[in-house]
């Protein structure tokens, strides 16, 4: 069996294991791995790679930006600052209709600044929002669809735990990765807002408009959402002027996200145990995906499959744009049926080579993966943000997958609009960072 044809095997294999044993992938994947690098050399070499490679994974010092974002997210989260963010958002735009829709996209927005995961995302805005909005007799598809939607942007707007992670593997600089993808959550966001605006001019009875509240209310509530941006621009300004890297920023943040909370008297010991807790159940689980990616990326290289796919794309003499569409369905369909961080692993051994060799720009292509991965968050059959928005609010699973249908062409258009002007869209702001 030729190198190639047995790589093939471990993808079908992989995928076999995830979709009928319900194995979860980080595991899925270190086995296959194990096993492929073991019938391609030796057991005892194959212990002796995946040994190597979980200790260069473990000790590597650049991964500990991962925890210490997740921490400042947490941190916040139990601060109270996700109602403090939807309730700020909801007084000054509630009114409209669809209001409390276009409440919760933006209050998603603010809180991935911190959060930087698209399950914390939804599983807080489904807590906080939909609650809201079956109060005012919003349309199950319109809230549902809504609260996951905007957990996408948990992945997508700085500091996202994918760009950071994509930023590792393919040695980019984290600060030019963040800053080159302010423009684009920024589009999305607005796209999304937009689709909340259609559904609402097609179905008026979807959501109906909330209270207007004064002025004095409205202002009122400002200050501990000003927290969390000012919290954000303390990210964004220590790696745009280069003072410190991005490790050093994520410890920063954490610093000063605990002193506001502190100082609003918002965080208790407790709170912040269970903080501490929380950190450190999911960047387990992150840095289980992050093992078990890379051991399978191993045993893909092993087989030279990437190698030979791109010279086989090469051959069929296809447009540069044409081969750049054809990755990006791959893209959609694997976060259709694998959490985005691990298939975003999986996929850059073959893919990444490919497309530095098509000429495009490293950082640019992060930026449109990320958002192309996001769309499958919230596509069947895996969707992991509707699974968590199901779970939280109770609405039917087909249901929250119909509504989060309505956003589809939000992502199409984004990534097109990328497309179209890579420079002004995310170069513009990259090649500023120091």
């Amino acid at each position: 069996m030729s190198g190639p044809v047995a790589g093939l095997y471990g993808i079908a294999a992989m995928f076999f294991i995830l979709f009928f044993l319900r194995i979860p992938a980080a595991f899925t994947m270190a086995l296959v791995g194990f096993v492929g690098i073991a019938l391609i050399t030796s057991i005892d070499a194959a212990f002796s790679m995946v040994g190597a490679e979980m200790w260069n994974i473990f000790s590597n010092y650049g991964l500990t930006v991962i925890p210490l974002f997740i921490l400042v997210g947490e941190i916040v989260h139990y601060a109270g600052y996700n109602f403090s963010l939807y309730d700020a958002t909801y007084k000054w735009f509630g009114h409209y209709r669809g209001g409390l829709a276009m409440t919760t996209i933006m209050a998603s927005a603010a809180f991935s600044a911190i959060s930087g995961s698209n399950t914390a995302t939804a599983a807080t805005m489904s807590a906080v929002a939909i609650p809201a909005m079956k109060e005012y007799n919003y349309h199950p598809k319109l809230n549902a669809g809504a609260v996951a939607a905007g957990a996408t942007l948990g992945v997508l707007i700085p500091p996202s735990i994918v760009l950071v992670v994509y930023g590792l593997y393919t040695g980019q600089s984290i600060g030019k990765l963040f800053f080159g993808n302010v423009i684009p959550s920024a589009i999305l966001t607005v796209a999304i807002l937009g689709t909340v605006v259609w559904i609402c001019r097609m179905h008026p009875d979807w959501g109906t408009a909330g209270p207007r509240f004064s002025w004095k209310e409205r202002m009122k509530a400002l200050p501990e959402a000003i927290d969390i941006l000012v919290l954000f621009g303390i990210i964004m300004y220590a790696l745009f002027t280069g003072v410190v890297t991005a490790t050093e920023a994520a410890a920063v943040s954490c610093f000063f996200g605990l002193v506001i909370c502190l100082a609003r008297r918002k965080l208790t010991w407790k709170k912040f145990l269970d903080s501490m807790t929380d950190t450190l159940r999911i960047s387990c689980m992150v840095f289980m995906i992050v093992a078990g990616a890379v051991i399978f990326a191993r045993f893909l290289t092993l087989t030279r499959l990437p190698f030979e796919a791109a010279d086989w794309i090469q051959t069929l003499a296809l447009p540069k744009w044409m081969v750049l569409w054809v990755i990006l369905l791959c893209y959609i369909v694997g976060g259709c049926v694998m959490d985005a961080l691990a298939f975003l692993l999986v996929s850059l051994p073959i893919f990444y080579p490919l497309v530095i060799q098509l000429g495009y720009d490293p950082i640019w292509f992060g930026q449109v993966i990320t958002i192309v991965t996001t769309m499958g968050s919230i596509m069947p059959p895996i969707g992991i943000c509707c699974y968590v928005v199901s779970g939280m609010s109770g609405i039917p699973l087909a249901t929250v997958f119909r509504g989060s249908f309505y956003y589809m062409p939000s992502y199409i258009v984004s990534i097109i609009i990328l497309m179209i002007s890579p420079y002004w869209t995310v170069l513009v702001l990259s090649d500023l960072v120091k």
